[in-house]
């Protein structure tokens, strides 16, 4: 590097460089990235700091800029023994390093050579003028190759060429590289050598360095805060030793004639070993804007510059950007957790399950807000050792969940479900002039079996009205579904880790209590086509019969918000029920319980087809201005047919979501579902329930997307439906009504469409919802007459 601070003073000239012999010269060259990954695991060379201070120096290392009349000499090796690779890693480690160079014609002004046995000028210091010019310059250079002058070991006298450098005012910084020979470094570095010896193995570290020998006073001053810190450090050199390995049995001659004698003989081999050099190595800190510690709740903080963070947060955190609690229940719920505190669960168990109760209701409870929160613990045994609504804050119900005990015992699950039914809600409430008629949640915590029965003591708390959860690890999914009776009230994790992950997961489930899962007040047209078919047979019908009735669940069925149609489907299709049949949850669910099976072979053509001109109408029943979704569910058979008229339906503006359970072409899957994000395949019926919940979020999905209240076409009779501002109205031809439902009758002339006069623009899509069921019992009435 040649250096100079203006116009009026001489350059300083300063030479980052490897050591070659070149004439009368003999430097070391910038080069980075030449060991191996193994390799750097040997450490070469290691500052003895904390992880921490090594991130501060490396933070630092990527933020320096030196601005300075500063003449910048980069020298590659570009000899045969480096190699092509050691070379363009070379290169890439002095384009790194002009990073930290505030390259312009009044400041840095940088050059390269390339050498071997004899050097070559890449180009001159005065040829690029900006940093990307003289990096873009970089990376064109090409490998020359030629005879070994040096690659860690020079071959000529480096002391005197170093000497005539340094006379000349040239300021020598000596980078290594492989495993360089630390002791000729200190020779070629200027003084003090500790301070002018860099390794490429870490770039950023390698800017540091620079940058902190040049600040003063060569380059501008630090950022404020930062400052030059001494810091002990051990630099290696590998080096080839001789070592004795032993004596040998030999052979030697004899002074007897034709005769030779035993002998031991020394045996020596060559061994590489790494020599230590302590030293010190000089690096720029920043102030780091974590030391603050400013993320909360266990977050991590990460440096983003000299003054800007971001805070990782843990799950049930990230409120803000320190971490404050985000997650809260949002919900009034009187809440009971039971905790499997037998033998079976282990201490390591109940120690997870602590620590998961105690993070969720940190996460969950406001600080001052007064709470209905209990925790029961069991073996063979039942206790109540924080009782329902019996802290009034989140710091002493903390202490009580902290002075849990573990106890051991037999698993008595069935035994424990019971107890708290019975005897878990009956504190007093919050308010004693309020009455405590919330709803009631049991979470479970097990992750062991249950030696004795669960199934009736499940169904005794149920009939108590109270909502079970489960969650445990992936092998008690079994138990767990047969406690809750629901695999979408079940949780299951598969590490330590996962548990963590599912808080938000269990704060949706404690929520859903009193409230569908599904599409709460958004309103949706469904309907299901069932393969009722031979293929499927009637053990798996039923199954998908019951999945139907399970999903009905978790929607409002009303009128004027969720409508379920239902199809079977053999080879011919059949409606079971239309959109506007039933208007209660009960009357669908008793409906859906006689479903017959069909059998014969499938055809999912026929039974989409069949629910595009019988069920997604308007004088079937289906609503215009609502969102409309078709679930097909199969064995796979009978679905070669079924692509075109799925097409048609989306073209109407109809969701097609295929669940297909069995063997089937995917690509034919795809062609009918029309998006991967609208198809379930599956390869056995037992693990439909388990995708439910995926299901349902997928229709709710669209229920909640933007309609088009002409898709599909509400008009009959071939009218034509035109949009107007949230509305529309029907052309009709031959026909009248708001719908083209009526007949023009001869000698009467075509009416218009029974809109207000001016404001149908503004209807709501629910409005015409009212006014299109108006307009069909009208119809009705009328057909009934003629």
């Amino acid at each position: 590097m040649f250096l100079s601070s203006s116009p009026k003073t001489p350059r300083k000239k300063m030479i980052s460089c490897r050591f070659v012999t070149m004439k009368f010269l003999a430097f070391e060259s910038i080069c980075i990235f030449l060991l191996s990954q193994a390799l750097l695991a040997l450490g070469i060379q290691q500052i003895h700091v904390g992880q921490e201070m090594i991130g501060k120096i490396s933070a630092a290392g990527q933020l320096m800029q030196c601005s300075a009349s500063l003449d910048v000499l980069f020298l590659l090796d570009g000899s045969y023994s480096i190699g092509k690779g050691s070379f363009e890693r070379s290169k890439h480690f002095a384009s790194k390093l002009c990073d930290a160079l505030d390259i312009h014609p009044d400041r840095v002004r940088v050059g390269m050579i390339q050498f071997s046995s004899t050097p070559h000028l890449e180009f001159p210091l005065d040829s690029y003028l900006t940093k990307q010019e003289v990096k873009e310059r970089i990376k064109r250079t090409v490998f020359r190759g030629g005879s070994t002058e040096t690659d860690g070991k020079s071959q000529g006298s480096t002391a005197m060429p170093a000497m005539q450098v340094k006379e000349r005012h040239i300021t020598v910084f000596a980078v290594g590289i492989k495993f360089p020979r630390w002791e000729e470094l200190q020779v070629l570095a200027s003084e003090p050598s500790e301070r002018h010896l860099l390794f490429a193995g870490d770039a950023e570290d390698a800017a540091n360095g620079l940058y902190s020998t040049l600040s003063d006073p060569v380059c501008t001053a630090t950022a404020p805060g930062c400052k030059v810190e001494s810091h002990p450090c051990e630099r290696r050199t590998l080096e080839t030793v001789k070592e004795l390995a032993g004596n040998y049995v030999c052979w030697k001659g004899s002074k007897q004639p034709n005769a030779v004698q035993a002998s031991l003989c020394p045996f020596t081999r060559w061994k590489r070993v790494l020599i230590k050099h302590p030293s010190r190595c000089f690096r720029t800190v920043c102030p780091d804007p974590c030391d603050s510690q400013p993320c909360q709740n266990g977050g991590t903080c990460v440096p983003e510059g000299l003054d800007r963070y971001h805070c990782l947060c843990l799950l049930g955190y990230g409120g803000d950007i320190h971490c404050a609690a985000k997650l809260s229940l949002e919900c009034s719920v009187d809440l009971l957790f039971l905790m499997d505190s037998s033998a079976g669960v282990t201490l390591e168990g109940f120690l997870r399950f602590k620590a998961f109760l105690k993070r969720f209701l940190q996460a969950m409870v406001g600080q001052d807000s007064p709470m209905s929160v209990g925790v029961a613990q069991y073996d063979d045994s039942v206790k109540v050792p924080i009782e329902l609504g019996q802290h009034k804050d989140a710091l002493s119900l903390m202490e009580s969940i902290d002075a849990l005990d573990f106890s051991g015992g037999r698993t008595l699950t069935g035994r424990a479900l019971q107890y708290v039914a019975q005897h878990g809600f009956r504190s007093a409430p919050v308010f004693a002039d309020v009455q405590d008629d919330l709803p009631r949640v049991v979470v479970l915590l097990t992750d062991s079996k249950s030696q004795d029965s669960v199934a009736e003591a499940a169904k005794y708390a149920k009939d108590q009205n109270i909502f079970l959860i489960g969650i445990g690890s992936s092998f008690m999914r079994a138990e767990l579904t047969m406690v809750t009776g629901n695999p979408q009230q079940t949780i299951v994790y598969s590490d330590p880790q996962d548990l963590f992950n599912r808080m938000p997961e269990l704060q949706r489930k404690i929520c859903s209590v009193g409230n569908p899962e599904g599409c709460q007040a958004q309103s949706l047209d469904l309907a299901f086509a069932v393969d009722a078919s031979s293929g499927v047979g009637l053990e798996n019908f039923l199954r998908l019969r019951h999945f139907v009735r399970s999903s009905c669940l978790h929607f409002i069925i009303n009128r004027d918000v969720t409508q379920i149609a239902l199809v079977t489907y053999g080879s011919k299709a059949h409606t079971v029920f239309a959109l506007d049949t039933h208007t209660s949850s009960s009357a669908l669910l008793q409906a859906i319980d006689q479903v017959p099976f069909l059998g014969h072979s499938a055809s999912a053509g026929s039974a989409l087809q069949h629910v595009h001109s019988d069920i997604m109408t308007v004088q079937k029943g289906a609503r215009p201005g609502v969102n409309k979704v078709v679930v097909l569910l199969s064995n796979g058979g009978g679905m070669q047919d079924a692509a075109a008229p799925a097409q048609q339906l989306r073209h109407d503006g109809i969701l097609v979501f295929v669940v297909v359970i069995g063997d089937a072409e995917r690509d034919t899957l795809l062609r009918v579902a029309g998006s991967p994000n609208y198809l379930v395949h599956l390869s056995s019926y037992e693990d439909l329930q388990y995708y439910q919940g995926l299901i349902i979020e997928r229709i709710c999905e669209e229920a909640r997307s933007p309609v088009n209240l002409c898709k599909p076409n509400p008009c009959m009779n071939q009218g034509v439906c035109i949009l107007g501002p949230g509305s529309y109205r029907c052309q009709c031809h031959g026909w009248e009504g708001p719908h083209c439902e009526s007949r023009v009758l001869r000698g009467d002339s075509p009416r218009p469409p029974a809109f207000p006069p001016r404001s149908h623009g503004q209807w709501s899509p629910r409005g015409l919802q009212h006014f299109s069921r108006a307009l069909q019992h009208s119809k009705r009435h009328v057909d009934q007459r003629h």
